[in-house]
């Protein structure tokens, strides 16, 4: 029997009365690429910290090659080969690349930067290791953290949704470096809500529920409806087909607008035309760094337009190309940013408090003041409806998981009751069920007579949902793809360039 390159025996973190991890036992052997499996707040990320030493269990032990190890931060992680690549990311935004890596990785700027040219082109990760990281995408962010993990030549990768915003070409150039690193004998710890990549790539799966193992099994000899069901306990809602409606006035149009970048790093929008009616979901596709940030501050009105710019945009019957994004709330417009803990909400800050951030205008202030119980039981509506785990209304954003996190933004967007909907991507980092819960009520909403553009780089996800599809490469934008007559492959080819829609 192959000895363990990693035991945990009976590891337990509690929060208050929360048990995050209960008793939790698991082997990883060299070379192993082990998935660890379970819905938002099973505990998933709990046990990767706990690994790498951010957090310590209250009970248990760990074992590191055999020998039982206090792994008492990431440091000492690091100093042992235990090497971690966050769902929320690590890095200094004000800082480039280089100076990001050259923190845990020693090395002059000079060597460092040619060996991220290197690894980016090996693995399909290319970034500008002199770009800042505040002007990347979250994609780009991605492959900066992937890239300076893979640099420090860890025994142990720890990857909590790595390709969650990455496009399939990069995946599989990213599946085929796992393997690679498992053949060296280098163990892979791998978070995904991806279940037939967990399929693809895994040897090894643990399966937590409410904190503790359910059992242990080789992905390939399942389904994954079958592993979805064992990480819920129950089977699975399915989506019902968006029912024919009739169709709307336009309620979001631009009209071939071109917008320069105000970052010398970012993608200038060239000539961007769509629109959406009621009763229509609209999908933008394409590969992570194509303009997808630009369109999106342009549509919120994060970015309003300068009076030289070519182009407009108008929404729900005006022009809103200089309104700012609290004037274009009023108007019935809602808003899903792609950073749930940077723009969608405060993590310091309670559920009840970031409700209202975006929720005031619904009863909730008189006067300038603070209507407390409305926000509270508006905040606990969301909870309820959109199974939200959590301690209640009181918790800190910031102490639920990502897919927690990002199922109270959906649910607060949506108890806004918009006639214009826009969400840059509403599932990532959230588990099948409750993807395929949000994307039910987003049908079930679009079937309601309201306007939804969406931005995902989940293909599934977008075939899935919409009714036309859109691709964004180099910030331009294709004409519109019926979602019904198109297949991925041309959606694909529209990615490169390769290929033309129809209106």
């Amino acid at each position: 029997m192959v000895e363990p390159l990693l035991s945990l025996r009976g590891v337990t973190k509690r929060y208050g009365t929360i048990h995050a991890n209960s008793g939790v036992d698991l082997d990883v052997i060299p070379g192993a690429i082990h998935a660890i499996l379970g819905e938002n707040g099973a505990g998933k990320s709990t046990l990767m910290k706990l690994i790498y030493g951010v957090q310590t269990p209250d009970e248990g032990s760990i074992e590191w090659q055999g020998e039982a190890t206090h792994i008492s931060s990431p440091a000492m992680a690091r100093r042992l080969g235990i090497g971690m690549v966050f769902q929320h990311f690590s890095l200094f935004e004000t800082l480039t690349v280089v100076e990001n890596v050259s923190l845990l990785v020693p090395g002059k700027k000079k060597e460092l930067t040619e060996r991220i040219f290197e690894l980016g082109k090996a693995f399909g990760l290319e970034v500008d290791p002199l770009a800042h990281v505040y002007s990347l995408s979250v994609g780009v962010r991605q492959r900066v953290e992937i890239i300076r993990c893979l640099m420090a030549d860890p025994k142990l990768l720890i990857l909590d949704e790595p390709t969650s915003v990455l496009p399939p070409q990069s995946v599989e150039l990213l599946f085929d470096t796992f393997r690679r690193l498992s053949a060296r004998g280098v163990s892979i710890l791998f978070i995904s809500h991806k279940l037939e990549e967990i399929r693809s790539i895994c040897t090894h799966a643990t399966i937590l529920r409410g904190g503790k193992v359910m059992g242990n099994v080789t992905p390939k000899d399942f389904d994954a409806h079958a592993l979805a069901t064992m990480m819920i306990g129950h089977g699975m809602s399915t989506v019902s087909p968006a029912k024919p409606v009739a169709r709307g006035a336009k309620q979001l149009e631009l009209n071939n607008l071109s917008r320069a970048s105000d970052d010398p790093f970012g993608v200038s929008l060239k000539g961007i035309s769509l629109h959406v009616r009621g009763g229509e979901i609209l999908g933008i596709a394409g590969v992570s760094g194509n303009g997808q940030s630009e369109l999106a501050a342009v549509i919120s009105g994060e970015r309003s337009l300068p009076k030289t710019v070519q182009g407009t945009i108008s929404m729900l019957g005006q022009a809103v190309g200089r309104l700012n994004p609290a004037a274009r709330r009023k108007l019935g417009f809602a808003f899903v940013p792609e950073d749930r803990l940077g723009q969608g909400a405060v993590p310091e800050l309670s559920l009840i408090k970031n409700a209202i951030l975006t929720a005031h205008g619904h009863g909730m202030t008189n006067r300038g003041m603070i209507r407390r119980a409305r926000a509270e039981t508006f905040a606990q509506d969301c909870i309820v409806r959109n199974d939200v785990r959590t301690t209640g209304p009181e918790a800190e954003a910031g102490s639920l998981s990502g897919g927690n996190l990002q199922k109270f933004i959906i649910g607060r967007e949506l108890a806004l009751e918009p006639k214009l909907l826009f969400l840059n991507q509403p599932t990532w980092g959230v588990d099948i069920g409750a993807a395929t819960a949000i994307r039910k009520r987003l049908i079930e909403l679009r079937n309601s007579g309201c306007a939804i553009i969406v931005i995902s780089e989940e293909l599934e996800e977008l075939f899935e949902l919409t009714d036309y599809i859109q691709v964004l490469s180099e910030g331009r934008l294709s004409p519109r793809f019926s979602t019904n007559e198109t297949r991925p492959e041309d959606i694909g080819r529209a990615m490169i360039g390769a290929s033309e829609g129809s209106a």
